[in-house]
């Protein structure tokens, strides 16, 4: 029965979900590299939010839990951290089962076992396994090794790791391969039996050839675009050659990143040693390198970059200079004025004790000499505009349109996120000492901390405005910068 007319006929009403906008991308995670075998080349990297993480994948004996002790030392500590493989030599391939049968009765009631599987590209037929004199799990996995030598496969072994039957090929490198285990054509099948088959093991890892420092930095960034940071915390350190070259690559990677290393040589300690990491990354003007040195602690350098990886770009007066930090879990350096000195010069940052009583970070600079709080607050600036820009185009229900209303739409977008810059302490008020543009002469004053402008949408060219592109939007910011040093004068009088 029809209860009368849709209201839709008079009143339409629609509603427009406006698409999530798209995130900032963070300046505050860390990438440790290490070479423990923890991590897969297929898992490639893991993210952590605290120690107690790190500790139960690695161990409190491992270089990734060493540097990542240190990271979460900090105060305040930084958010988030991620572990990564560097492989630093050939690996095998692995197949790992899951929620296999681990009651040995069913074990030792089988004496016909078989399964298949493809090792290296070669189909193996396991057949005739006995496993009624199988004593362990252990054991079961030693009987399956037999039956891969005796399938002509020699170049796998299988294992219990505890939990888990894992079968891993004698072959090292990107030729080294395992598919998932079938059911035979005959016998009584244990594919399923040792989780080993499709529907209950972990996806094959195959093996993969060694790399380089730098081919694994250009990895991982393919890998995640999540992490900012870079630093290597190995067995043994990486080469001062090698982590030059992965700086290299660090200082024209897009998007942008920075790297760090610890140097633990006291020569860089004389300015007669020309040939330290310090001095050869200043040489080269890497401003997206970082380094520091310790006598005592191959890691120190992440102390540095958690501090300050814990800014949070979006509060008020949050900014910070890492001059003056402490480094919890480092030990200070006891310093000669000479060799304060020199470390100044090569751009080389140190922990170190004053005579006061107290230590502090000196001088918080990259390699060519920037201050770290700068290329850090000006990637993050970046990245902001990027991205609140992109968000307006992104989220109009309409379009932006190529008129003054739609160009001032984007400045006012541009203007927002400096105005944030203004609250955390990134920009602040000052006198513009450079080239002028628009309406800004040189020796201006800005008295917002920025001036933001564009030519008239009058003057584009026929081309530009047939292309659809916005006049270019200039934008000069005055940096708040910070103090390091000062003279007081005491003038007395008797």
């Amino acid at each position: 029965m029809s209860t009368g007319l849709s209201v839709n006929r008079i009143v339409n009403v629609a509603i427009n979900m406006s698409p999530t906008a798209a995130p900032r991308r963070s300046f505050g995670v860390l990438c440790l590299a290490g070479d423990s075998d923890v991590i897969d080349g297929l898992e490639r990297l893991r993210t952590y939010t605290d120690i107690d993480g790190v500790a139960d994948d690695f161990g409190v004996a491992a270089p990734e839990y060493k540097a990542a002790l240190i990271y979460f030392s900090q105060s305040p500590r930084p958010k988030t951290l991620i572990v990564a493989r560097w492989i630093q030599d050939d690996t095998a391939s692995i197949l790992r089962g899951s929620d296999p049968v681990t009651d040995l009765a069913v074990w030792n009631a089988i004496e016909d076992g078989a399964m298949d599987i493809e090792v290296d590209g070669v189909p193996a037929q396991l057949s005739a396994l006995n496993f009624s004199g199988a004593a362990s799990l252990a054991a079961v996995a030693g009987v399956i090794s037999t039956g891969l030598a005796g399938a002509g496969q020699s170049g796998a072994t299988c294992a219990w790791d505890g939990s888990n039957f894992v079968i891993t090929t004698v072959a090292t490198g990107a030729d080294a391969f395992l598919g998932y285990a079938t059911a035979p054509a005959a016998g009584t099948d244990i594919s399923s039996l040792t989780g080993l088959s499709q529907a209950k093991a972990y996806t094959p890892v195959p093996g993969y050839d060694a790399e380089t420092p730098e081919e694994c930095a250009v990895e991982l960034a393919d890998k995640s675009s999540q992490w900012y940071g870079l630093v290597f915390a190995t067995t043994a350190a990486i080469s001062d050659d090698e982590f030059l070259a992965v700086a290299a690559y660090i200082e024209a990677a897009s998007p942008k990143r920075i790297c760090g290393a610890t140097i633990t040589d006291e020569r860089v300690l004389s300015a007669a040693f020309s040939t330290d990491l310090g001095t050869r990354a200043k040489v080269l003007g890497y401003s997206r390198t970082v380094i520091q040195y310790s006598s005592s602690n191959p890691y120190a350098v992440v102390s540095m970059v958690g501090r300050a990886f814990s800014v949070n770009f979006s509060g008020d007066s949050t900014t910070l200079t890492l001059k003056f930090k402490q480094e919890p879990g480092v030990a200070a350096e006891t310093l000669k004025e000479s060799q304060a000195t020199v470390l100044k010069t090569k751009n080389v940052n140190v922990f170190v004790y004053y005579e006061n009583g107290t230590a502090i970070v000196q001088e918080g600079v990259m390699a060519n000499g920037y201050f770290f709080d700068e290329i850090h607050g000006l990637d993050w600036l970046e990245n902001a505009v990027q991205t609140d820009v992109w968000n307006l185009f992104y989220q109009s229900k309409t379009k932006v349109p190529q008129t003054e209303k739609g160009v001032s739409r984007i400045k006012t977008r541009v203007a927002k996120v400096f105005d944030q810059a203004v609250d955390n302490g990134l920009i602040a008020p000052g006198v513009w000492n450079s080239d002028g543009f628009g309406e800004l002469e040189e020796g201006d004053y800005l008295p917002d901390g920025y001036y933001i402008y564009s030519s008239r949408i009058d003057d584009q060219s026929q081309s530009e405005r047939e292309q659809r592109i916005a006049p270019p939007v200039q934008c000069a910011v005055k940096l708040a910068g910070a103090v390091h040093f000062v003279d007081v004068t005491i003038n007395v009088n008797r």
